[in-house]
């Protein structure tokens, strides 16, 4: 989810300080590598929790996975911006914050964090079966596409645009309105707002085939007519 500031490198776009920090050179062979690195790392525990929390029947969950989105974002928000969502990276792109080469990387990082995230959960509560929940396929779209756009809405104002930069608040902010969607409509659709996440819920049998598709359908809608409002609303920002 992507600070304010500019396409490409994420390092001269998070920070209003950033172009007087200098990273030291990372090891990895390709330099973009260790922001898909990072957008792996934040959609696997964002998945991980969502997995754990839910198959666990943790009372909590929603808060846990709010908090698990906040705390991945401050941690590598710097480096990748911090999307961990498909739908966001889209949104985030539309909105020209978000290099095209990085586009189709990103989706590959987090759609495979996903997955293994999914597995691992599967293989820590493999006693305890799990069951594809039974959603609406029509409300299911409606709540997805509304609060997958509430999200997409959210970071693109906090964390992209010209009057919040500088804030310390963006973390929090996004990471609420994933704990909010959950509460609010959690039980018509599953709550995902996350097409990597839909992926995991999916690969643990939490969820069907089809409401895969409809997580993957509904949620880059979202995110694409919340960066077209966002550009409505704020111009060329």
């Amino acid at each position: 989810m992507e600070r304010p500031g500019g396409a490409g490198d994420a390092e001269n776009a998070l920070h209003p300080r950033a172009k007087a920090i200098r990273f030291p050179a990372s090891p990895l062979p390709f330099p973009h590598m260790k922001k898909y690195l990072v957008e792996f790392i934040g959609t696997f525990f964002l998945v991980f929790t969502v997995g754990m929390s839910v198959r666990s029947g943790a009372a909590l969950a929603p808060l846990a996975i709010g908090a698990a989105l906040m705390v991945m974002i401050f941690a590598g928000g710097h480096v990748s911006g911090g999307h961990f969502n498909p739908a966001v990276t889209l949104a985030v792109f539309l909105r020209g914050k978000c290099d095209k080469s990085d586009v189709v990387p990103y989706w590959i990082a987090q759609f495979v964090a996903g997955a293994v995230a999914a597995l691992i959960v599967t293989f820590l509560l493999h006693g305890k079966p799990a069951a594809a929940a039974l959603h609406g396929t029509v409300p299911s779209v409606i709540v997805e596409f509304l609060f997958t756009f509430a999200l997409a809405w959210v970071v693109l104002n906090v964390a992209t645009a010209k009057g919040t930069s500088g804030n310390s608040f963006y973390g929090l902010a996004i990471g609420m309105t994933v704990m909010t969607g959950a509460v609010a409509v959690g039980g018509v659709s599953g709550g995902a707002f996350n097409p990597a996440v839909g992926l995991g819920v999916f690969t643990m049998g939490l969820e069907s085939a089809k409401q895969f598709g409809v997580y993957l359908v509904s949620d880059l809608a979202g995110g694409a007519v919340a960066a077209l409002t966002y550009k409505i609303v704020n111009g060329a920002d």
